[in-house]
């Protein structure tokens, strides 16, 4: 009997341990190399790395606005498996608004530090750490800072946004509502049956990355955002529907959340001039909120894409 109980706990400890490494390497993305740099676009960029958690740092591009002192800056954080040479075609138009743009390759991503895995609880880690560095920077006015966020970034932004005073605004692109909703749909993807199976693999990756699916899902944290939020979403986005944009908005704090439907998929940069004026202009009306006082719509409006004008 003693060896009958040995046995079973072994072979319980054994598909644990087995499980458990399975779910890590899910969890791990993949790390591709920049595609291209700053100077392919003959911008002035310092290359740097800053300190993170556990003694980590993160490889990050800081292009500061030629000739310019005190200015508003906006951090750039990319998606789930990519890197910060993938958010450059958006620093043009945030330069020639006049802000200075940090773009950050997440923990193991790019050029910065490995991890045994990534999560969004870290990339708001990262996220919050180039902020930091930011608020230190004498080129930069640490009063009117801004993240723009693609997917697991944009979750991971909004997530920031309910711990940080210093945030004048967000921008979601290609956001979830809830990374529930996303493993669900990743078990069905690879014919995982969720009773039993799919049940422990979502309770332990809640496990592994310290926090509850539904503390972290974007769809709680917007109503606690302490800054206006600027949705903007494919109607055509296959990997993220674009009814999540539409549920986000909901659960927003009223006159708080807009909404900016574009044509397209989930990566959002073929369609950046369809929505290239209205993150402009919500950033301006952000950064100077306190000088103007009608900074935020009270009428935020889904801006549904047309033939001429998406």
């Amino acid at each position: 009997m003693f060896l009958v109980v040995f046995l079973c706990v072994t072979l319980i400890m054994l598909l644990r341990a087995t499980a458990h490494s399975l779910i890590l390497r899910g969890l791990r993305a993949p790390r591709l190399a920049h595609q291209r740099t700053p100077d392919d676009l003959a911008l002035q960029a310092q290359s740097i790395r800053l300190p993170v958690a556990d003694g980590k740092t993160l490889f990050a591009w800081f292009v500061p606005v030629p000739g310019a002192s005190r200015s508003p800056a906006v951090l750039l954080m990319h998606g789930w498996g990519a890197n910060a040479s993938l958010m450059l075609p958006a620093v043009a138009p945030l330069h020639a608004a006049g802000y200075s743009v940090l773009l950050l390759d997440a923990r193991c991503h790019g050029n910065s530090d490995d991890e045994p895995f990534t999560s969004l609880p870290r990339f708001a880690q990262d996220i919050e750490a180039g902020l930091n560095w930011l608020q230190r920077q004498p080129a930069v006015d640490g009063t009117r800072l801004a993240v723009i966020g693609h997917s697991v970034g944009a979750g991971a932004a909004l997530l920031s946004a309910t711990r940080r005073m210093d945030l004048r605004a967000v921008v979601s692109l290609s956001a979830f509502a809830h990374p529930y909703e996303v493993m669900r749909r990743y078990l069905i993807e690879f014919h995982i049956p969720y009773p039993v199976i799919g049940w422990y693999v979502l309770r332990h990756v809640q496990r592994v990355i310290g926090a509850r699916f539904d503390d972290i899902a974007p769809i709680n944290t917007i109503a606690h955002a302490r800054c206006p939020v600027l949705l903007v979403h494919g109607v055509d986005d296959a990997v993220v529907p674009f009814s999540d944009a539409q549920r986000l908005q909901n659960a927003g704090r009223a006159g708080t959340v807009e909404c900016v439907a574009i044509r397209g998929g989930h990566d959002p940069s073929d369609s950046a001039a369809d929505y290239q004026v209205q993150l402009i202009d919500f950033l301006q009306r952000c950064f100077w909120a306190h000088e103007h006082s009608d900074a935020v719509t009270s009428n935020p409006i889904l801006h549904q894409p047309t033939e001429s004008n998406p």
